[in-house]
């Protein structure tokens, strides 16, 4: 099993647990309740990975004995028991191996997701619509939450943009791959004519920041927009100026929020999500000098797109970054996604 580049290592486990145990022994451990926190969420993570490293072990154990009494007696029946629990076992495996890999500096934090809709109108807002669909299943998969942030619904149908943050145990280290062009190939239900049409949508993931990470917002930078809520919540939301929208000018990085009635939660809300951008904005611009990810997020359409999702003429989901493929693109869409978060993980692993 591979952690951080090199061979599993039970012992490091073990010790980078005691080091957790020693540090939450300390009389000043809970004086900085977001480290404290932090440090508690790794060590459960941690604790996890050993917890299921040595179930595996035992399980392997348990059936090579039963397999060989089973080869011995010839008992047929048990040897194909075996070989299915083998590689139910192998698949858990796998799984514990990936969550090895999310080590990366902000993996372990909580992430917001937005959708954008690219050129097409109904077409493509009711593509970006199917994408948040799919997101929601998933995190529902991974026992997560959500919630919607800021929506702006389609004209006739769909959603021209979404903002969701995503609450849950390393929900950016494992969706952080999902920035990009995701294309979508298809029989339009809007159609009288029954043709296929081509849809573009984006996907942008950004961590959600914590209070230990700091990040300097000057007033002079930054415009602030008011406007009225577009979505549900009654009659206050439609009269009220309560949605918020901020401009910071240096960078030209949009958030908006309108989830709440009160504009002052909305505005606070806002500049969390400022500075996670701006936070990733950075961070980008050092790790990869806007290179890859900066590619794939220029335009939302033709040559840009991440995955392709084909459901006419044939059944087909393919990572264009990997080449990985999927011939059920109703499960895909139903949320089951891990096999390309998992490949994603494994390919930053191997260019590390």
């Amino acid at each position: 099993m591979i952690i951080s580049g090199g061979i599993f290592d039970k012992n490091k486990i073990k010790d980078k647990i005691k080091d957790f145990e020693t540090k939450i022994i300390d009389q000043n451990f809970w004086k900085d309740k977001l480290t404290a926190q932090k440090i508690l969420k790794e060590k459960k993570f941690f604790e996890d990975i050993l917890k299921n490293f040595n179930f595996s072990i035992n399980e392997l154990e348990n059936l090579e004995q039963l397999l060989q009494l089973a080869t011995e007696e010839n008992n047929l029946t048990v040897i194909k028991d075996c070989d299915k629990k083998i590689n139910l076992l192998f698949n858990q495996i796998k799984k514990t191996e990936v969550s090895c890999f999310l080590s990366g500096e902000n993996d372990h934090l909580d992430t917001y997701l937005e959708i954008h809709a690219g050129a097409g109108g109904t077409e493509s807002q009711d593509w970006a619509q199917m994408l948040r669909r799919m997101y929601s299943k998933w995190i529902e998969k991974k026992k997560s939450r959500f919630e919607v942030i800021s929506e702006h619904k389609g004209d006739e149908a769909g959603i021209k943009s979404t903002i969701l943050k995503i609450t849950g145990s390393y929900m950016y280290g494992w969706l952080k791959s999902e920035s990009g062009v995701h294309r979508l190939v298809r029989i339009s239900p809007f159609d009288s004519g029954a043709r296929r049409h081509t849809s573009f949508a984006s996907v942008w993931v950004y961590p959600v920041i914590d209070d230990s990470i700091k990040i300097d917002i000057k007033e002079k930078d930054i415009r602030i927009d008011t406007y009225r809520s577009s979505g549900a919540g009654g009659q206050h939301v439609n009269t009220t100026d309560s949605a918020v929208r901020i401009t910071h000018l240096p960078t030209n990085i949009v958030v908006q929020c309108q989830n709440e009635r009160s504009q002052h939660k909305n505005k606070e809300t806002c500049f969390n999500m400022l500075k996670a951008r701006l936070y990733k904005y950075e961070t980008q611009k050092k790790e990869e000098a806007s290179e890859s990810l900066a590619k794939s997020k220029t335009d939302i359409g033709w040559g840009h797109q991440i995955r392709s999702y084909v459901l006419q003429p044939y059944q087909l989901v393919k990572d264009l970054r990997n080449n990985l493929e999927s011939t059920d693109p109703e499960s895909v869409l139903n949320g089951e996604i891990d096999i390309f978060l998992e490949a994603a993980l494994y390919q930053t692993k191997l260019k590390s």
